[in-house]
Order: structure tokens, then C-alpha cells, then sequence
């Protein structure tokens, strides 16, 4: 596959047309890993599904890491309990379609894209869920000018990701699936219980091939939304993706997609600033959990979720900001800012959470002094 800023697709074929000359700021899971899946299928002996790129045991080696019987090392894209990803993929070997459920920030989106790209080497079959998504996205479309030339034909229709999924054998993906409104979330329902997607129109349908599965994803804060019929629920097996479940795991994560992410931006390594990691990761793990990490001091909460995903965009910012206005080394003051306004989301409210939290932990806490600083100078 061919990666570019935009991507355009013609209305009469599946084909996908690169516009663009410039290297992709975010690459696709495929494409930024394509040696480790190379590999990984070069040293693949166990069975695969129809149309599985990769074994099971395989694709969970590639979301939780590992090293190949030749040294090639596979990166972590997951860092979590073993036995939910054996969950979810293991589930995409069935005739049951994946519900990834979980808080803002416990990296759902990132392990759908990457579960995709391992089972059909392609994670592009995406559908957005937002309270605007139409029918038509995850059904068909029409080519309106060639309908109205030449009247109803699979020329003038235009598929969605998850009709190109079916026909195809591949894995599509809805993000967001609680933001669409309820009366097109159960346009899935006869895709997923039936495997088809009827053409009324021109008296067709399209049915699914072997390989065919969907993942879909939500954030259970959302619940009461668009909260999932239960005849779509059913047609799911859900699997809850937890926060991480220590303080040195989820500073393994920011690290590594911070990292990641830096890689792209040219922004100093992760590593050169592992203590503020810590520090942004306690102050979230501490607030996110209304008590400091030695049960003595219980704090109120902010109102927002303080994600990994927040605390990798702080990180992020900080590490921008050495880079472009600092020596390139992460300190306090780098992050200071980023944490405010991560915590910070009801002015009123959360401001007094932060001030009543830098007063009583952070300035009292050993060789957090320049950090209490730099946090009292951005909230003056």
C-alpha cells in the first residue's frame, strides 16, 4: 500500500488513488511495521483463517512483542494483559464481530488499527463514527451523476469500507460506533447476524466472504448516548480495555508512543526526560484515582478522564517545547503548562482540584521543588 497526506477513491471501482507528494506525517500500522509483519509471516508455521495474513498466536505476538527464531525483535504495540488480546483476536477467528470498550485514552483506536493491519494488511477500512455518519457510510452510496445518466448499476454504486470488507474478505473498522446515531448503528445488524448487505435497489446483495470481520470500538463514558440496541450488542463479543494497571506500565507506554510519535516530529528521544514522565504519570495516576500513590492523602478528581493518551499529548508538548525553545532536555517547566490544561477542563472547578493538589502533595513531596514551581508559575 501506498501511504500519502490524502487519499481519494473513484466512485465506480475499489481501487485507492494516493494525492500527495510528501512522506505521511502518521503512517498506517502496515506501513510504519512492515518489516516486523514480513518477518513475522516469514517465521509463521501455524494455521491461518481464510485470508488471514498472519496466524492468531502471530497477530498477538505482534500487538504484545516478542523475539523470532532469527533475532528479529517485534515491538510492543500493546502493553497490557496478555489473556485480552488472545480475547480479541481469537474472536476475529469467529463469526463474532469485536467491541472494543473503555475509557477515553486506553488506546482502543490504536489496537483496532493495529489488529487490522496483522489479520488483512490493511486498517484503511475505517468508518468514523460521529453523530453525523450516515446510513450511506456504512452501506453504499451513490455515484449521482452516473445514476442519473444511466438509472441504478453497480457502476453508479459506491461502496462503503465495510461493503468493500465483505466482498473482500478483510477486516473493516468503526470508530466510535456509541456517537452514531442508533437507527444507523443497526444497519449492522443484519450485516453482522446474516454476513450480507442487501442491494434493494437493484435486487442484489452482497454477501460476505470467509475472512470478513468487523471491529468496532466506544468509549463507555459515552453510554446513554447512543447507547447499543440489544439485538447489535448481541452481535458482538466485547472486550473492556482497562487503563494500565501500574505505574510503571503506563510509564512504558507514554514513553514508547511518545517516542514514536517524536520519531516523526524530530523531537528529542523520550528517554532524556524518563523522570517528568514519571512525574505527568503520577500526577495523572494520583488524581485519576482521588489518592496519592501511598494511600495516605485522599484527593478529589478533576472532572476530565487524565488518559495515557493525555498524558503521551503532554509529554508530546513538552518535549516540543525543549526542543524548539529549550536546551532539548525535558524539565518541569516544559510540562507544566500541558498538565494544566489537561486537568484544568472546568475553570471553576478543577482549578480549585489543581491548586488544593499542588498545596498539599506536590510541594510537600521530596525533590518535586522545581516542579511545584514551574505549575504554581503557569496557574498564577
Amino acid at each position: 500500500m501506498t501511504t500519502d497526506a490524502t487519499t481519494t477513491t473513484d466512485a465506480t471501482t475499489t481501487d485507492t488513488t494516493t494525492v500527495g507528494t510528501g512522506e505521511a506525517l502518521r503512517p498506517h500500522a502496515e506501513d510504519a511495521f512492515a518489516a516486523e509483519l514480513r518477518a513475522l509471516a516469514a517465521a509463521d508455521d501455524r494455521p491461518r483463517p481464510e485470508r488471514w495474513r498472519l496466524s492468531p498466536r502471530s497477530v498477538a505476538t505482534y500487538l504484545l512483542g516478542g523475539t523470532l527464531p532469527d533475532g528479529t525483535v517485534i515491538t510492543p504495540k500493546y502493553v497490557g494483559p496478555r489473556r485480552i488480546v488472545e480475547v480479541a483476536v481469537t474472536t476475529l477467528a469467529t463469526d463474532r464481530a469485536l467491541l472494543l470498550l473503555g475509557v477515553p485514552g486506553t488506546a482502543k483506536t490504536w489496537v483496532s488499527e493495529h489488529l487490522a493491519a496483522a489479520v488483512s494488511g490493511d486498517s484503511t477500512l475505517l468508518v468514523q463514527g460521529t453523530a453525523g455518519t450516515p446510513e450511506e457510510a456504512i452501506r453504499y452510496g451513490w455515484n449521482y451523476a452516473r445514476l442519473l445518466a444511466h438509472g441504478p448499476s453497480r457502476e453508479a454504486l459506491v461502496p462503503s469500507p465495510v461493503m468493500r470488507a465483505m466482498a473482500e474478505g478483510m477486516t473493516a473498522r468503526v470508530e466510535e460506533l456509541t456517537r452514531i446515531p442508533a437507527d444507523v448503528q443497526d444497519t449492522l445488524i443484519t450485516v453482522l447476524s446474516e454476513k450480507t448487505l442487501p442491494i434493494p435497489e437493484l435486487g442484489q446483495e452482497v454477501q460476505a466472504v470467509r475472512g470478513f470481520n468487523l471491529i468496532a470500538t466506544a468509549n463507555d463514558r459515552d453510554r446513554g448516548v447512543n447507547e447499543l440496541s440489544s439485538a447489535l450488542r448481541r452481535r458482538f463479543n466485547t472486550v473492556v480495555l482497562p487503563l494500565p494497571a501500574t505505574a510503571e506500565a503506563e510509564v512504558e507506554i507514554v514513553s514508547r508512543r511518545v517516542d514514536q510519535i517524536g520519531g516523526s516530529l524530530d523531537l528529542p528521544p523520550a528517554t532524556d526526560g524518563l523522570a517528568e514522565i514519571r512525574r505527568v504519570v503520577t500526577v495523572f495516576r494520583e488524581l485519576r484515582d482521588g489518592v496519592t500513590a501511598d494511600g495516605r492523602t485522599k484527593l478529589k478528581s478533576p472532572s476530565g478522564t487524565l488518559s495515557t493518551a493525555e498524558a503521551i499529548s503532554v509529554v508530546t508538548g513538552g518535549l516540543a517545547l525543549a526542543a524548539h525553545f529549550g536546551d532539548g532536555v525535558l524539565r518541569p517547566s516544559d510540562v507544566a503548562a500541558g498538565l494544566l490544561g489537561a486537568v484544568v477542563r472546568d475553570p471553576s472547578a478543577d482549578r480549585v482540584v489543581w491548586q488544593e493538589y499542588l498545596e498539599a502533595v506536590v510541594r510537600e513531596r521530596e525533590g518535586w521543588k522545581d516542579f511545584y514551581r514551574a505549575c504554581r508559575e503557569v496557574a498564577a
